[in-house]
């Protein structure tokens, strides 16, 4: 019932900025941790940032300083501001949500949305 939407993804050149936003939409009381995933054709899934509900943030080694996560959680939504970006970044971006309590009788342990790609090129 719950889903994750992203959005925000295209193409952009090298050293550009995009800021890609994901949606839980149905009925949800809460969500524990929010973030984004990226996953470059031949590679595995790697985990970008994670957020807390309680704003606590994560980030992997090569974005620290270049993007910033950032959640709504009125909104149950997750957004990931992404700076001076690099060619090697393209790839697929997945929004994901871990502990989601949609009601008393309803829990998702771990959610993925579709991906929206990222393009990085000149």
């Amino acid at each position: 019932q719950v889903q994750l939407v992203e959005s925000g993804g295209g193409l952009v050149q090298p050293g550009g900025s995009l800021r890609l936003s994901c949606a839980a939409s149905g009925e949800i009381r809460s969500i524990n941790d929010m973030g984004w995933y990226r996953q470059a054709p031949g590679k595995q899934r790697e985990l970008v940032a994670i957020i807390t509900s309680g704003g606590s943030t994560t980030y992997a080694d090569p974005v620290k300083g270049r993007f910033t996560i950032s959640r709504n959680n009125a909104e149950n939504s997750v957004y990931l501001q992404m700076n001076s970006l690099k060619p090697e970044e393209t790839a697929v971006y997945y929004c994901y949500a871990e502990g989601i309590y949609s009601d008393s009788f309803t829990y998702d342990p771990t959610l993925w949305g579709q991906g929206t790609q990222v393009t990085v090129s000149s």
